[in-house]
C-alpha cells in the first residue's frame, strides 16, 4: 500500500490555500505537514484551517524537509523564490499561479529540468475538459467564425486577463494554426475600426465574489457557438490540484500540465 503523501501549502491563509488545506484534510492518502505565509504575516504561529495540528510558518526550507511536494497558489514573485527552493531540496511543485512574464517562465522551465512541475493556468477538471471541447470547436469551424472570449472573477483579482482565458486563447489560435501574440485584441474603445480577420477578443469582468467563470463565442454568419464554464466554488481548483500532486510523485523532473494529469493526451 502506498504511504501517505505529505504536502506543504503556501499561501495558507489566502482563498486557494484554505480550500487546498480542507481538501487535504478530507483525503485520506494525503497529509498536511506544512503551512506557509510571507515572513511577518499576522497569521504566524496560528492553525492553519479549521482546528488544524499545524502552525503556519514562513521557515520554508524547513517545510520542504519534511514534505513530498510544495502547492503553490500565490503570486509569482513568491512562487519563483518557493520554486528556487524545491530545486535546493528536490522537492516536487505545483503551481497555481498566474501572470508570469516570459522571462519568469523560463526560469520555472530551467527548474523543470531538475525537478517534476505541474503547472496550469486552471486544474478544474471541467476547465480542463472545456479547454478540449474549445480546441476541437476552433480546428472545425475555422477562422470562419469570429472569436471572442469573456472571463469574470471576484473583485480581488489582480491580473486580467485571467491565466485560464489566455490559456484558452493560445489553444485555440494553435488548433486555427495561429499565433495568439499577433491575433489577440484585448477589450475595445473608441473607433476601433472593422474587426480585423483572424482576431481573438477578450473581455475581463470583475465584481463581487464571482469565483471564475469563462464563456468562448464562436459568432459566424447566422449562427453563434458559445462554450460556457462556471466554478461554483474553489474546491473545483483544489481537487485538481491534488490530483496533479498525486501524479508527480515518482515522476521524473519535467513540465507537466493538466492534459497529461488528466490521460488527456
Amino acid at each position: 500500500m502506498a504511504t501517505t503523501m505529505r504536502l506543504a501549502i503556501a499561501g495558507a491563509t489566502g482563498r486557494m490555500g484554505r480550500a487546498l488545506i480542507e481538501a487535504i484534510r478530507a483525503d485520506a492518502s494525503l497529509a498536511l505537514v506544512a503551512a506557509l505565509e510571507v515572513p511577518g504575516s499576522p497569521a504566524l504561529g496560528r492553525a492553519a484551517g479549521d482546528a488544524g495540528q499545524v502552525a503556519i510558518t514562513a521557515d520554508v526550507p524547513a517545510a520542504l524537509a519534511q514534505s513530498d511536494a510544495l502547492i503553490d497558489f500565490t503570486r509569482p514573485e513568491g512562487t519563483l523564490a518557493h520554486l528556487a527552493a524545491c530545486v535546493s531540496a528536490g522537492r516536487a511543485i505545483v503551481i497555481g499561479t498566474t501572470g508570469f512574464t516570459p522571462a519568469q517562465l523560463a526560469q520555472i522551465d530551467a527548474a523543470a529540468k531538475r525537478i517534476p512541475v505541474a503547472m496550469a493556468a486552471n486544474f478544474a477538471i471541467g476547465v480542463n475538459v472545456f479547454y478540449q471541447l474549445a480546441e476541437s470547436a476552433a480546428r472545425i469551424l475555422g477562422t470562419d467564425f469570429d472569436i471572442e472570449i469573456i472571463e469574470a472573477h471576484h473583485r480581488h483579482k489582480v491580473d486580467a486577463p485571467s491565466g485560464t482565458a489566455l490559456r484558452l486563447g493560445e489553444r485555440v489560435a494553435a488548433a486555427r494554426g495561429q499565433d495568439l501574440a499577433g491575433h489577440a485584441v484585448f477589450a475595445r474603445h473608441g473607433d476601433t475600426g472593422e474587426r480585423p480577420a483572424g482576431a481573438i477578443g477578450f473581455h475581463a469582468l470583475r465584481g463581487g465574489d464571482i469565483v471564475g467563470e469563462h464563456t468562448i463565442l464562436f459568432a459566424g454568419a447566422g449562427e453563434r457557438l458559445e462554450l460556457t464554464v462556471r466554478s461554483a466554488s474553489r474546491t473545483t481548483y483544489a481537487q485538481g490540484a491534488l490530483r496533479a500532486a498525486k501524479f508527480l510523485r515518482g515522476k521524473a523532473p519535467g513540465r507537466y500540465g493538466m492534459e497529461q494529469v488528466l490521460g488527456l493526451s
